[in-house]
């Protein structure tokens, strides 16, 4: 067992990451922001944290003693300071709330176990006294996953999952880990990369994101090109439930009837807490390469991804972005004589051994070159990685300026990309023009396979009176536009209480009924992350 050296600084009770990493918007962004969308130049910071609304902690005498009995009484918190960081998680909504010193959502205690036998004990005591649990690991849901739901149970408790933060084991010769699912992914990159291996998973929320989060979200990295979703990577998991523990997945394949694996792979905790997951590793890579590529528009862009995606040879991060994306990543850029000149910017990089990466780096140059592309070298590439987990403190800033901004995903077949890109920006455009809020859309296609893509979509507008109002109306309609033309309503943000709604246009009726015959089977008391991923009858 490997014992973990570094700690993550405590997060921003009202933004992302921490306040160390946090900068104000630069001011040629402000100008652009009131000069092109029209933004009244406004502050609209934060409220100070003492302004802050913290509910009162409803946890009875009777049940904190029996849960501090499971955890020790120093691992049981009801203070308002620990719960306000529990309150949801990062989404745009969320944060305007408490930004607004709204935080009655927080959960009635903080509990944090020591290890699984802890884990299962808390989700025995809770389904005795009726007390709802959400699992916590980094708290970056964008889709309400771990907001308090108190709509069947009043009381609700945080399940902070910190201090199972280890690598349990690490199988070189099978090229396996297993790792405990607080550990947060530089922790445990860095545990792995000191015995020669990388998991290579890096989401956006990389840096506060954690193992058990990545597996019960269904997380998709950056370099998933290259390494796979976060789910293609599980092997093994080790599950607490009220009604004791499962360990599906024990080879690399089995015919041992359907996988259980994937009851649990994005349950969001309403099926069970994941504490351990085994994943497959692979050698840390010796080189890194980077090359940008200027496509003439969107749909040659995503032609030459589709080509490459056949190929068998796919760089291990591949991204396309839109006009509009692009153009404003020129606008902000200091790139110089290396910025792209219009058109769409395409992001490769390549990591492994020096002659993978040449073998590879040459195939899909070739191939790039061939489909319409133009080398634009290494530096925006490698200017995009440097900065690539930095786009949530942009958000910040502009919320501090009078301006929403937010994110949405899908993805669909390749036949019916472009025919879903029109319909989610129309919607989006739409919704918020009536609104009279007109946004800048922005679209990038992040994940590639060889039967269609992922599309992320920013949008940034000024402020209604109701901002969150203002961004449930215009999501409302990119999810209806995005269930219209057949493509996922979530492709990497989870389900949540954000999408439960659409669930029944994504699996149907019958679908939903094996999903709440599961959730009864494990969890008959329905203590278990209430009011997510399945819609009420």
């Amino acid at each position: 067992m490997t014992e973990p050296q570094h700690r993550t600084p405590e997060p921003t009770w009202n933004a992302w990451g921490t306040a160390e990493d946090a900068e104000p918007l630069p001011e040629h962004l402000r100008e652009l922001l009131t000069e092109g969308l029209g933004v009244p130049r406004r502050d609209t910071p934060s409220v100070p944290r003492e302004l802050v609304r913290v509910r009162e902690s409803e946890l009875t005498e009777v049940a904190r003693s029996s849960l501090e009995d499971v955890v020790g009484a120093g691992n049981l918190h009801t203070d308002e300071h620990t719960r306000l960081l529990h309150t949801g998680g990062k989404s745009t909504p969320d944060l305007l709330r408490r930004r607004a010193g709204d935080a009655e959502g927080a959960p009635d205690a903080v509990v944090r176990p020591g290890d699984h036998e802890e884990v299962e004990l808390v989700l025995r005591a809770c389904a005795r006294h009726r007390i709802a649990v959400v699992a916590f690991g980094g708290g970056t849901s964008v889709v309400g996953g771990v907001s308090p739901d108190r709509s069947a149970l009043p009381v609700v408790v945080a399940l902070d999952l910190a201090r199972l933060d280890r690598l349990l084991e690490l199988d070189t010769e099978s090229g396996t880990a297993t790792l405990q699912a607080g550990l947060r992914g530089p922790e445990a990159e860095r545990l792995l990369r000191e015995r020669g291996f990388s998991l290579g998973h890096f989401p956006q929320s990389f840096e506060y994101a954690t193992i058990g989060g990545f597996a019960a979200t269904r997380s998709s990295g950056q370099a998933s090109a290259g390494y796979g979703r976060f789910d293609d990577m599980v092997l093994g998991l080790r599950v607490a439930t009220p009604r004791g523990t499962i360990s599906p997945g024990r080879a690399p394949a089995s015919a041992a009837g359907p996988d259980l694996r994937q009851l649990f792979l994005g349950s969001e905790g309403a099926f069970g807490v994941v504490t351990e997951v085994t994943v497959r590793v692979r050698p840390a890579p010796t080189e890194t390469r980077h090359e940008a590529w200027s496509f003439p528009d969107f749909a040659t862009g995503t032609a030459a991804l589709r080509k490459l995606t056949r190929t068998g040879s796919s760089p291990t991060v591949a991204r396309l972005s839109d006009e509009t994306e692009t153009w404003l990543n020129l606008a902000t850029s200091e790139l110089g004589e290396s910025a792209p000149s219009g058109g769409c910017l395409a992001v490769t990089v390549y990591e492994g051994t020096s002659e993978h990466v040449e073998a590879r780096h040459s195939e899909v140059a070739e191939l790039l070159r061939a489909a319409g592309g133009t080398s634009l070298g290494p530096e925006p590439a490698a200017a995009w990685d440097r900065g690539r987990f930095h786009a949530p403190y942009l958000r910040d800033a502009l919320l501090d300026v009078n301006t929403l901004a937010e994110t949405l995903e899908t993805a669909t077949t390749w036949s019916n990309l472009d025919r879903t890109y029109r319909a989610v920006h129309e919607a989006l455009s739409g919704s918020l023009e009536r609104q009279g809020t007109p946004p800048l859309v922005m679209c990038h296609v992040s994940h590639v396979y060889p039967t269609g893509a992922s599309l992320y979509f920013t949008v940034a507008c000024a402020r209604g009176e109701d901002p969150v109002a203002q961004w449930r109306q215009a999501k409302r309609a990119a999810s209806e536009a995005i269930t219209s033309v057949g493509a996922t309503i979530t492709h990497h943000h989870a389900v949540g209480s954000d999408h439960r709604e659409w669930m029944l246009e994504e699996v149907g009726e019958l679908g939903l009924d094996v999903l709440r015959a599961v959730k009864e089977a494990v969890d008959p008391e329905g203590v278990l992350n209430p009011g997510k991923l399945i819609p009420p009858e």
